[in-house]
């Protein structure tokens, strides 16, 4: 199982500090919140460590079942289905799943300590149920993220590529038809790319996204403040995504950020998409 960071909790401030949030994802205001002490795991699940939960349990993700999945278009091996909604860089692929991260054609054998892709919320959370851990808030998860520092922008700092150097598997070129590859990573790196933030933890920038337990609303932090941990909304149509992966670029989309806030429904999966689970102090 992954190594597990302890996280002492209190008071941060969460949010964005700078103005930069789409106006749609609900950023702001700024506020205080208070957490109980937690521990989350070090990494993103791996391929490896997925394995061996369907291994044990039989257990069938929604990709499977379907038959597809999103991929994005320079990675897709296989029979490609047609444009997936949304976006015209991904791509329904058939047979697109944890094990065929690209397609059909493609497998995991060589990627055994890459974040495992192609999960749902749904998947996610069975993971998580099975391994006696659960899904972090996004409160938890952002707090986990920040590493100690206060209001910054990023995992590290404010600096994107502090000394020229890159801190996270991130879209280098111009997309999203052309990667120049600057951080060495088309699609997902290992777990243990770069290095660690304050906490010790791994990407939780770049690389893939993390769903979080709570329901997304875009006004949900206009009433959360002061609050001590914080669960979302009561109900909602879509989950919270945090962290950006390898496909954020800042052309359209600067949610590799610490405070920036996405959502899916808790069905879908994607080729960048993943989670990594915490537990309750004590646990």
């Amino acid at each position: 199982m992954s190594t597990r960071v302890r996280l002492p909790g209190g008071e941060f401030l969460m949010g964005d500090a700078f103005g930069e949030g789409c106006g749609g994802d609900g950023e702001t205001p700024v506020h205080a919140v208070q957490l109980k002490p937690f521990s989350m795991d070090a990494t993103a699940v791996t391929n490896a460590q997925y394995a061996t939960f369907v291994k044990a349990t039989g257990y069938v993700t929604d990709a499977e079942r379907f038959g597809t999945s999103a991929v994005f278009h320079l990675l897709a091996r296989g029979e490609v289905l047609g444009p997936a909604a949304g976006t015209p860089w991904w791509l329904t692929v058939a047979g697109a799943s944890w094990r065929h991260p690209e397609g059909g054609d493609s497998s995991i054998g060589s990627r055994q300590n890459h974040p495992v892709v192609h999960v749902s919320w749904d998947d996610a959370a069975a993971y998580a149920t099975w391994a006696g851990k659960r899904l972090p808030t996004e409160a938890e998860w952002e707090y986990a993220a920040r590493g100690g520092l206060v209001s910054q922008r990023f995992a590290w700092g404010n600096e994107l590529t502090p000394g020229g150097r890159w801190m996270c598997n991130i879209w280098q070129g111009s997309f999203p038809t052309s990667n120049t590859l600057e951080d060495g990573h088309l699609g997902t790196a290992p777990v243990k790319s770069y290095r660690p933030n304050g906490h010790g933890l791994w990407n939780m920038s770049g690389n893939v996204w993390e769903w979080c337990e709570d329901w997304f609303s875009p006004t949900y932090y206009e009433s959360s403040a002061a609050a001590v941990d914080p669960q979302g909304p009561a109900s909602g149509e879509r989950r919270v995504m945090r962290g950006g992966s390898y496909l954020c670029h800042d052309s359209y989309c600067s949610r590799y950020r610490v405070a920036a806030r996405a959502a899916n429904t808790p069905d879908s999966s994607a080729g960048n998409l993943g989670f990594r689970c915490v537990s309750d102090s004590g646990h």
